[in-house]
């Protein structure tokens, strides 16, 4: 399993940011290896709530179903899987002040049968990834503000 975890602040009070974040077809705005989310479901956002993800890693296309698990006022669990992965993102929050606030992220990669196997020699670029996602998510979350 290959886990990354960043820890960093946006500029969003707490329950703004959670609001923004529960919508996972917003990753299209943040996560650099996301090429389109869709949600596969109607009404408000909840656990069990469903979407498709479409990711490009290392010039490949790959299809993730991701489901809400949790969602409390601090804190948001979304799993996502197909036949090679499971993958899932712990998004934590912690208010800073009144206008900001601590985003915990950690994203988990859990491989299946043969690709468990490249597992280790991925790491890298999965840390690279995180590394995107704390440049780009707080520019992102707070860009939604202003519309």
């Amino acid at each position: 399993m290959i886990t990354v975890e960043r820890s960093f602040v946006v500029g969003l009070p707490l329950d703004e940011l959670v609001a923004y974040l529960e919508d996972f077809s917003r990753t299209e705005d943040w996560d650099p290896g996301t090429v389109r989310c869709v949600r596969l479901d109607a009404g408000p956002v909840r656990p069990g709530a469903r979407w498709r993800n479409t990711s490009r890693f290392r010039g490949r296309i790959t299809h993730l179903e991701y489901r809400l698990v949790t969602r409390e006022p601090s804190r948001l669990l979304f799993v996502g899987e197909n036949k090679t992965v499971t993958a899932t993102d712990d998004l934590g929050f912690e208010a800073e002040s009144a206008s900001l606030t601590r985003l915990n992220y950690r994203a988990s990669l859990r491989f299946k049968g043969l690709a468990r196997i490249a597992a280790p020699f991925l790491r890298a670029e999965f840390e690279h990834l995180g590394d995107e996602v704390a440049e780009r998510l707080p520019t992102a979350a707070a860009a939604q503000r202003r519309t």
